[in-house]
């Protein structure tokens, strides 16, 4: 068994969340390794990204890296209904900041990223499985297998958990809670998608909500050269109620709502068969401990309805690397107050924004014509991912603010009158 010396800093896969953090940790002058279970580029989800990840990632020095890659331009999203569709600009903010994102393939995304932060001084290796961690001393102590099952002993002075869904730490500290939301599922495929229609934009993620039942929808998400992600998201008892294999069921749903169904006559798919994640809304005890942090989906995992993934895990290593190296200098840290706290501001909101979006309460906030004005500007601030401006009162008590609304605008509905 190898034995590596001591760093000040080890993260745990190579992801946005990881990326990010060693990207930010070179930055303070940490020395970095990163370990990441499978080898880049590899498939990823969660394809749209939020403007506030742009801020978050020229925090970090990788945003220009990411601008040259060609990926295709988002300002926005359009939110459809049956016959009813709003488009929400991002330009149209209430606060600072991007006003356009990326829609991207993960696995060049990821990639790039990574690389950026190898290019920056982290010690990036890949195909690295963590078998074991010990906390219980110092420095920390991660074991890790390589790909030919050689073991190596890593010591480090503080570690970052960033992988996704993997969850290391959760599972290896006990960590793991149940998420407080229905357990779902998507269905999706890649497609070359030959859309010629009118109504389509290719600058905007499109999210249809099913004729008949509500809290099923779907993604239209268009990437460059002509290619597009396409999902359909259920709870899971739903999706395994259909009939078929994973192909046969994503066929006849996407069959069921009209737009898609016209949109992507011509499509042709890119895999073989439709893929499936199930259960993917995710929780913890604590999103930190001794000497360790969790960030992005290792630690709190929403629902992809808003593409929060990616901004939630920048934003968690953004908040979290500062407060590292203040501890490594020594200084005390209430990572609770200065860590958990403010990250979950946002992550709150957009879980009110989930929340209501099943329930209908912000669908019908979206979709009536007496939504006031400012309404529209201050949603848009949100799915642009700027969850964290307390200028917003739609920031974080988001749900029941967005149910109060729409109880109001359906009683107008009902009445006849106008909000005013």
């Amino acid at each position: 068994m190898n034995t590596e010396p001591l760093v000040d800093v080890l993260v745990i896969g190579a992801g946005p969340a990881g990326a990010m953090a060693a990207a930010l940790s070179r930055k303070h002058g940490l020395s970095v390794r990163m370990l990441e279970k499978t080898r880049f580029p590899r498939f990823s989800i969660g394809e749209s990204l939020l403007p506030q990840s742009l801020v978050l990632l020229e925090e970090a020095g990788m945003l220009e890296a990411v601008e040259k890659a060609g990926f295709q331009y988002k300002d926005g999203a359009q939110i459809v209904r049956g016959e009813r569709k709003v488009d929400f600009e991002f330009s149209m903010k209430t606060c600072a900041g991007h006003p356009y994102a990326y829609q991207v393939t993960r696995a060049d995304f990821d990639l790039i990223l990574a690389e950026e932060a190898r290019r920056m001084g982290a010690d990036l290796r890949y195909e690295q499985e963590i078998t074991a961690v010990d906390f219980s001393g110092e420095p920390a102590v991660v074991v890790s297998r390589d790909a030919q099952g050689g073991e190596t002993v890593h010591h480090a002075r503080f570690v970052f958990d960033a992988s996704g869904f993997g969850r290391i730490l959760p599972r290896l500290l006990d960590l793991d809670r149940p998420a407080d939301f229905p357990v779902r599922a998507s269905l999706f495929m890649h497609v070359e998608d030959r859309i010629v229609d009118a109504d389509f934009d290719r600058n905007k993620i499109r999210v249809a909500v099913h004729p008949e039942h509500e809290d099923i929808w779907y993604w239209l998400i268009p990437f460059s050269q002509g290619r597009a992600s396409i999902g359909v998201v259920a709870e899971d008892k739903v999706l395994q109620s259909c009939p078929g294999d994973l192909t046969q069921r994503f066929d006849a749903l996407v069959a069921q709502e009209p737009g898609m169904k016209r949109m992507l006559r011509n499509a042709r798919p890119l895999w073989p068969s439709a893929r499936e994640i199930r259960g993917y809304a995710t929780a913890v005890s604590s999103l930190h401990g001794r000497n360790f942090v969790l960030l992005g989906n290792a630690g709190k995992f929403l629902d992809p309805v808003f593409s929060s993934g990616v901004t939630i895990a920048l934003k968690s290593a953004a908040l979290a690397v500062p407060l590292a190296h203040r501890q490594l200098q020594g200084a005390t840290v209430d990572w609770e107050a200065e860590f958990a706290e403010p990250l979950m501001l946002g992550v709150d909101t957009f879980k009110g924004y989930v929340e209501t979006w099943y329930e209908g309460a912000l669908q019908t906030v979206m979709f009536s014509d007496r939504r006031p004005p400012r309404v529209y500007e201050l949603l848009c601030s949100v799915l642009a991912g700027y969850a964290w401006d307390t200028e917003n009162p739609y920031v974080g008590q988001s749900g029941r603010r967005l149910r109060t609304l729409a109880q109001l605008i359906r009683s107008e509905e009902a009445g006849g009158a106008g909000m005013g």
